[in-house]
């Protein structure tokens, strides 16, 4: 091992071990289930805007993002990052606040299964126990992913064994998150934004000077056909440009931005802020760190390239470890360069371990909290709900591993099915129950089934027909969620007046 991965390998475990130390800190801190997965509602604006922005990111900032951007262009990252960046805003914009006070008033919810059921006073306990289950359905391929990044990180790094890398990696998820609950994860996400941060601009730097300026960077993309356009691919091995198919094909990536409605560990976020007012200043700094941190990470797949062509790193066999290659490159040039690549390569944990702890917690919250105790009426004790808490997030976690031991897996391909899927399940079905008198649960429970079904409908059996059939599941998910929200609400008997009046008292509240 030479000076260069010491450094590496020195900048990562003092990383870990920090995460391991707010772990073992807050976990003294957790007295209830509610602290365990909400942080007792006491989240600062600052805290609560980035951990939610790094538990949305994923790997797939750092990972996915910019190795699409170096395989195909601009087209296809550009129009999904504008998606969700203008989904990050409305998202903080619209549904933030209101609910924040709604899961306060309808039964101090603490989950959002929990708040659907309390929202459409669901005495049959459907609506708490399919939620949960779609929960769990799609977050636990979600965390593998994560997991999967990570093993892919050190076997790049360091030639390790990719399964042994993967555990490890997921054993520290898995420590700090079941110490310390969501104030461990949020703390931890606030930190791990900061480090993706620096990431992020240390490796476009450090590319853009490598290959002679920004203008040569461009230069090289510009001469590859459909490269840098909105509206065509570059295909690699033909080195021609693909049409990207349109006005629809385009529309439908842009609604990636539809996922956010319907994310359960972003949400969260929202519900678990101390003070609504502050989710304005929390508004502002998310969307402006989503759309710089997305901006650069394409950039990143561009400079990538540009590196491979003068020759200064050698071609990714994975486009997705892209930014590993350049990484690892900075580190060749010194103990303090090393260091900082130390740095850069936290910062693919960072994006990695902010979402598998998120979706860690609120799988498990699911399991718990709403299956198991809501749905079947299993009595615990505070002390017992904790430690069952634990080893339910523990377990799904084992699952993930077994789920992540494809080395060969794309995390841009999982994330976008999982995306979808929550997107299309819950994202209808949460702006009709913040903003839409008249749902009811019969008309919830349509929406969510007839969603998230859909997403696998058009996945697998649509979208393999081409052409305007292979768009992304998301939108069409969402719009049969929504269409059939309404159908069958106002087919069915409207909601009692405990629940609009609920409603309109929520609606009246202004901070």
């Amino acid at each position: 091992m030479n000076s260069s991965t010491i450094c590496i390998v020195i900048a990562i475990v003092a990383y870990l071990a920090v995460l391991l130390w707010l772990g073992f800190r807050y976990s003294k801190s957790n007295e209830s289930t509610g602290d365990f997965y909400l942080g007792g509602r006491k989240m600062g604006p600052l805290v609560t805007a980035m951990s939610a922005e790094a538990s949305d990111m994923s790997s797939w900032l750092l990972m996915g993002l910019p190795g699409l951007a170096y395989l195909t262009g601009v087209c296809d990252p550009g129009w999904t990052a504008i998606g969700l960046g203008i989904g990050t805003y409305l998202n903080w914009l619209i549904v933030a606040k209101r609910l924040r006070h709604y899961t306060v008033i309808a039964g101090d919810s603490v989950t959002i299964p929990d708040f659907f059921e309390n929202r459409f006073r669901d005495k049959t306990h459907l609506l708490l126990g399919i939620s949960a289950l779609i929960i769990v359905v799609f977050f636990v391929p979600y965390t593998a992913s994560g997991f999967a990044a990570c093993g892919k990180l050190f076997s790049s790094l360091f030639g390790w064994d990719y399964t042994v890398s993967m555990l490890v990696s997921a054993a520290v998820i898995i420590l700090y998150t079941a110490m310390g609950g969501f104030k461990a994860a949020s703390t931890t996400d606030f930190i791990q934004s900061i480090v993706m941060t620096i990431a992020l601009i240390v490796v476009v730097i450090f590319g853009i000077t490598q290959v002679g300026g920004i203008s040569a960077t461009f230069d090289y993309a510009a001469s590859l056909e459909g490269y840098l356009s909105l509206t065509q691919m570059h295909d690699a091995a033909t080195g021609s440009a693909v049409s990207y198919g349109g006005f629809l094909p385009i529309l439908s990536t842009a609604c990636w931005g539809l996922g956010y409605f319907g994310m359960p560990h972003i949400l969260l976020r929202f519900m678990a802020i101390d003070d609504p007012k502050k989710l304005k200043l929390s508004r502002r700094v998310a969307t402006i760190w989503v759309f710089i941190a997305m901006f650069v990470a394409i950039i990143i797949g561009i400079v990538g390239l540009s590196m491979v062509h003068t020759g200064v790193i050698s071609a990714a066999d994975d486009s997705e470890r892209i930014l590993i290659i350049i990484a690892n490159k900075l580190s060749t040039y010194g103990i303090i360069p090393a260091l900082i690549a130390g740095l850069c390569m936290a910062g693919i944990l960072a994006c990695t371990m902010s979402t598998c702890d998120s979706q860690l917690l609120a799988a498990s919250s699911s399991v718990s909290e709403n299956i198991l105790k809501g749905v079947f009426g299993l009595k615990l004790s505070q002390k017992r709900s904790m430690l069952f808490a634990r080893i339910t997030l523990v377990i799904i976690a084992i699952i993930g591993v077994i789920m992540a031991r494809d080395p060969n897996s794309s995390v841009f391909q999982i994330v976008s099915f999982a995306w979808a899927g929550f997107g299309g399940s819950f994202g209808a079905v949460m702006l009709c129950a913040l903003f839409w008198r008249r749902a009811n649960a019969w008309g919830a429970i349509a929406g969510m089934v007839g969603g998230g079904a859909m997403v696998f409908i058009w996945k697998f059996a649509i979208k393999p027909m081409g052409g305007l059939w292979g768009i992304y599941e998301l939108l069409p998910a969402f719009l049969c969620s929504l269409l059939l929200i309404v159908v069958v609400s106002l087919l069915t008997p409207a909601p009692s007046k405990e629940i609009t009046d609920e409603f309109d008292r929520v609606k009246a509240l202004k901070d």
